[in-house]
């Protein structure tokens, strides 16, 4: 009798254990847990960009200029900066959750030319291990999968907003109040 007395402890601990998960769940997964969720995209996103686009200032422009002249894109001292300053400056905005469907044009182009450019003939996956030695892990040139990651990232950032902590909250609640002012200005002078 005490074999199953445990047995049956065990059940319903087991239960009360996946009620706790389910609930745990539930409060991730509701809409005031979710409204989180841009959060660690806006993050990875920015920092992302920005160091890209700060590494590529650290190195010299002129070493970005003269990749960019070997893969015979038109004007490369113009493309190089303009890649550069919307790394930079696209990153530090997704960052602060400012301006987000704004500065996510540019950025999915840099991230299109990027993909069309250098990435399409490396196939999709972004780790290609060719070889390990006693040196180390050795590995090939990446496709363009980490590239529709940031796209991917981009498109539910602007689709599904900024989150919380955004910068675009801020100047939406301003443009709100200022539009309803005008519109009670208006409505008194009719």
């Amino acid at each position: 009798m005490t074999k199953s007395r445990t047995s049956y402890d065990n059940v319903k601990a087991a239960r009360r254990g996946i009620g706790r998960m389910l609930l745990i769940f539930q409060l991730l997964f509701s809409s005031s847990g979710s409204r989180w969720a841009p959060l660690p995209l806006r993050l990875m996103v920015g920092y992302g960009f920005a160091e890209h686009g700060f590494a590529k200032l650290v190195r010299g422009a002129g070493n970005f200029t003269g990749i960019l002249h070997a893969m015979g894109l038109p004007i490369p001292h113009v493309f190089a900066w303009i890649t550069i300053v919307t790394e930079i400056v696209g990153g530090f905005c997704i960052l602060l959750g400012a301006l987000v469907p704004i500065v996510s044009i540019p950025m999915a182009i840099v991230l299109l030319v990027a993909i069309f450019t250098v990435h399409l003939p490396y196939g999709f996956s972004s780790i290609k291990l060719q070889a390990i030695t006693p040196s180390g892990a050795h590995f090939g040139q990446p496709g363009y999968e980490t590239d529709l990651l940031y796209l991917a990232c981009l498109l539910a950032l602007v689709l599904g907003g900024s989150g919380p902590f955004a910068v675009d909250n801020w100047l939406f609640r301003r443009l709100t109040a200022a539009s309803g002012a005008a519109r009670g200005v208006r409505l008194l002078t009719d």
